[in-house]
């Protein structure tokens, strides 16, 4: 298999991690990005667009929620998932594009949804400028990306250091790749980012709470501790330890 495809792999396992910190940290996001989409999406129609589909997890729901669904991505590769799931939602369409300086057309879309997408992007102003420039007036933007100084991305500089990637390995059993986060920003820069490419912040919300070795040894118990820690945290001055912010945005 394929870097990428190892990639795609790995997005499917983090929903149905063994470790139960891992599996609530991806599947608190999931479900807070669905419980907008639905919010967003009241009835069956207009065009959305999801920049970075990855396993693609909520292509489904965004084709139950609009009539027509683009997904882009700049390696053929990570679109092979969403043209197999054209054969069952022949509403969905999968296109080679790059963000930061799109083809596609201007004002052709009701709803873009970016997550877990622009850590990956050197240039993200461009990419939401674009973006911005790909909305209808009064198009939303759902977003999200990992927070810069959570434990979660500071302990992973040091996971994947030569010698303690395979103990990591061991210790979760199931596939750890680098995560490729390239461009990790605090919220005060992903909101001046995003209101700077013309948007109005609507909505913003962060979750997440990872502790080092408590996620990896004390499985259920330590989970109850992060939730606790992440209810206390939410809203507050120490709200940047959590792991991921999200947004929705106005066009």
């Amino acid at each position: 298999m394929s870097a990428k495809g190892h990639l795609v792999e790995l997005q499917d396992t983090l929903y149905n991690s063994r470790n139960p910190t891992r599996r609530w940290l991806h599947c608190i996001r999931r479900d807070w990005i669905i419980g907008a989409l639905n919010q967003l999406a009241l009835e069956p129609s207009g065009r959305a667009l999801e920049v970075g589909p990855g396993s693609g997890v909520y292509l489904p729901v965004l084709c139950s929620l609009f009539s027509e669904v683009v997904t882009t991505d700049i390696e053929e590769s990570y679109l092979d998932r969403a043209r197999n799931l054209s054969s069952s939602h022949p509403n969905l369409s999968a296109k080679i594009d790059d963000v930061t300086n799109s083809a596609l057309p201007e004002s052709g879309f009701d709803l873009i949804l970016c997550t877990e997408v622009i850590e990956h992007i050197s240039d993200s102003t461009s990419a939401l400028r674009e973006m911005h420039r790909l909305l209808k007036p009064g198009g939303k933007l759902i977003l999200s990306t990992p927070q810069r100084y959570s434990p979660l991305e500071l302990t992973a500089k040091i996971a994947f250091l030569p010698g303690i990637i395979g103990l990591v390995r061991r210790v979760y059993r199931e596939p750890i790749l680098e995560t490729g986060h390239i461009n990790l920003m605090t919220a005060k820069q992903v909101t001046e980012q995003i209101e700077a490419a013309g948007f109005s912040i609507k909505k913003q919300f962060k979750s997440g709470m990872y502790i080092p070795l408590v996620a990896e040894f004390t499985g259920d118990q330590g989970l109850k501790l992060e939730k606790h820690l992440e209810r206390l945290l939410r809203g507050g001055a120490f709200d940047w330890l959590l792991w991921t912010q999200y947004y929705v945005a106005e066009a």
